[in-house]
C-alpha cells in the first residue's frame, strides 16, 4: 500500500517562504514524484517534479526561480521550498508519485501521469 503524507504547510505574509515535505512508503522506490496545486475553483496545476534516480527537476513557469525541489538521502522524502510566495500561490497542495515511469511519455506536470496522491494540505498566502 503506497502512501504519501504531506507536511509544512500553513499560512505566511506575501514574499514569505514555506517548506513542504511528502514522505512515501509503502513500496519500492518511486520513479518520480511530484507537487500538484489546487486552488478553489481552478483544475489542479503541476508545480514541480523530480525523477529520483537522476534527480533531473521539472518547473512549472509560474514557480521557476521561486521554488525548489528537491529529495533527501534516504530518498523517500521530497521537499518544496518555496520563497517570495504570492497570494496566487494559496492553494491546497498535493504530492504524488509515478512509480511505473509514466511521467516520461505522459509529462512531467501532468497530473494525469501520476497514480499515487497524498491527501494535500493547505498553503495560503495574505497580501
Amino acid at each position: 500500500q503506497v502512501q504519501l503524507v504531506e507536511s509544512g504547510g500553513g499560512s505566511v505574509e506575501s514574499g514569505g517562504s514555506l517548506t513542504l515535505s511528502c514522505a512515501a512508503s509503502g513500496y519500492s522506490r518511486s520513479f518520480a514524484l511530484g507537487w500538484f496545486r489546487q486552488a478553489p475553483g481552478k483544475e489542479r496545476e503541476g508545480v514541480a517534479s523530480i525523477e529520483r534516480s537522476t534527480a533531473n527537476t521539472y518547473y512549472a513557469d509560474s514557480v521557476k526561480g521561486r521554488f525548489t525541489i528537491s529529495q533527501k538521502q534516504d530518498k523517500n522524502t521530497v521537499d518544496l521550498l518555496m520563497n517570495s510566495l504570492k497570494p496566487e500561490d494559496t492553494a491546497i497542495y498535493y504530492c504524488a508519485a509515478d512509480y511505473f515511469g509514466h511521467t516520461l511519455s505522459g509529462g512531467r506536470l501532468t497530473p494525469e501521469t501520476y497514480a499515487y496522491w497524498g491527501q494535500g494540505i493547505q498553503v495560503t498566502v495574505s497580501s
